[in-house]
């Protein structure tokens, strides 16, 4: 039996229009605007099947929180103490996108042109309670995603979070971004060596195509601006990210009608990294009561 469509809150502002869906993992169902008599869409539409199933990933984007992407076998050692997480994306063995995407958000606040949502998690097999919250804000000119994780618990709590939008895939369209280096992915879609980027990906190259790179790849050193460009539709959304995403992730899967472009805070599997020593993989260590927050700002073009 087919349970019935959420509930959408929608922002407008100018001809911006984007629409949330609080009760399927916080996503973003729509995001569009209008421009001489037609609307564009931003990131890929929700279909109707993708909220009456609650499925977030099938929306235009969801959060991800107290970590983005993967944690190897859903294991990792903290200061002493093994955190065995549950695997919920089988078959696969990992740990994916931490809780937020799975559950219901709660409206804390709502206008015209603004909503805050958040989530808040008790401590299970993750040992630590913690409140997200998301504060959408839409200008005629801008969507901002203002993301911020709370420890909630009485010791020091390692969290890491992103946005996952989901972008149409055409046959033209170029990604470009401040990047450094690329994990090479081993083939469990894990880090396994740091290596050049590739060139038509960084901003003074000539565009990443999607359907000629697949990725699944995590960029390290990002700094915070991502270019996508549509010349068939004569489009451009600039995407720029505060410092304390260090992260982005391309996925760019073979054969689909989508690609992905991920500002995150942490290194796939940076739990795990850290745990071995490195001190560059965007894990954020947050003390009791206090709170890390991060801004993503989305800016369509007409070319």
């Amino acid at each position: 039996m087919r349970q019935e469509t959420t509930s959408l809150v929608t922002l407008r502002a100018g001809t911006m229009q984007l629409s949330v869906a609080p009760e399927v993992g916080g996503s973003i169902t729509r995001f569009t605007s209008e421009h001489q008599g037609h609307v564009f869409h931003w990131m890929r539409p929700a279909s109707l099947d993708a909220l009456t199933a609650r499925s977030a990933g099938s929306t235009s984007s969801f959060p991800m929180v107290p970590f983005s992407n993967r944690i190897r076998n859903g294991q990792f050692r903290f200061r002493d103490h093994t955190i065995q997480l549950e695997q919920n994306f089988r078959p696969e063995p990992h740990a994916i996108h931490g809780h937020a995407w799975r559950h219901p958000w709660q409206i804390v606040d709502s206008s015209a042109t603004s909503l805050t949502i958040e989530y808040q998690h008790t401590a299970d097999s993750w040992p630590w309670s913690y409140r997200a919250q998301q504060l959408f804000s839409l200008s005629p000119e801008q969507l901002t995603v203002r993301f911020s994780v709370t420890n909630e618990s009485n010791t020091d709590m390692p969290v890491g979070f992103g946005l996952h939008p989901y972008f149409v895939r055409t046959a033209d369209v170029t990604i470009r971004a401040n990047v450094g280096s690329m994990w090479r992915a081993d083939r469990d879609a894990m880090p396994e060596a740091l290596i050049a980027a590739p060139t038509q990906l960084l901003l003074g190259g000539t565009g990443l195509k999607p359907d000629a790179s697949p990725l699944d790849n995590n960029f390290v050193n990002f700094g915070g601006r991502v270019l996508i460009d549509w010349p068939e539709q004569q489009a451009q959304l600039e995407i720029n990210a505060d410092p304390v995403y260090q992260c982005l992730v391309v996925y760019t899967p073979p054969e689909q009608s989508f690609f992905c472009v991920e500002p995150a805070t942490n290194y796939i599997d940076g739990f795990n990294l850290a745990a071995e020593g490195r001190t560059d993989t965007g894990i954020l260590v947050v003390g009791p009561s206090d709170t890390v927050v991060g801004d993503v700002t989305f800016t369509p073009r007409s070319t």
